[in-house]
């Protein structure tokens, strides 16, 4: 019904983003896992707004603890979606590929904002290596992403222009 050309890259695209947003939800997940273990013990030390204060991680800098939960909400989200949106691409008809195509970009706005929290923990400095590996991981999902959003809208509006050529529509 639609050209193979963006059917093959978004079901290659789907696949990449799907290891990738495995990889960010595990180690965001980690690290939520290592800063819930250890925050005990370090904001104890701590004055009253910072000891009280719900997203504070011993290790990292201040955005870290924003970073964290926006890439493990983005992680989930995106696995959610690359797995459904394999489904629907398989399938590509216009419906499906519209739902894959609205899910895509919700997924690709919760990943720019983690992005733009990597980018405020990278600019303000002081992380270890596992937050820098995950801080890469986000940059790059978020590229994938966009292009994977691409692939998927323009096989949608394919599809639709030919199922109205079909119908008899202009």
């Amino acid at each position: 019904m639609a050209s193979g050309g963006s059917k093959s890259a978004a079901f290659i695209l789907l696949i990449l983003n799907l290891g990738l947003y495995s990889i960010v939800t595990i180690i965001a997940a980690w690290a939520a896992n290592h800063g819930i273990e250890r925050s005990h013990e370090t904001a104890s030390v701590l004055s009253i707004p910072a000891r009280i204060f719900p997203i504070y991680f011993p290790f990292g800098n201040m955005a870290t603890g924003f970073f964290v939960i926006f890439s493990l909400l983005a992680g989930v989200v995106g696995i959610g979606t690359s797995l459904t949106g394999l489904s629907n691409v398989l399938l590509w008809n216009v419906p499906n590929l519209n739902a894959a195509a609205a899910s895509s970009f919700i997924t690709w706005s919760l990943t720019l904002l983690a992005m733009g929290l990597a980018s405020t923990e990278i600019a303000i400095g002081y992380t270890d290596s596992n937050l820098r590996t995950l801080e890469i991981m986000t940059i790059i999902v978020s590229a994938t992403q966009l292009f994977c959003t691409g692939a998927i809208h323009v096989g949608a509006e394919d599809a639709t222009r030919q199922l109205n050529q079909l119908m008899g529509r202009v």
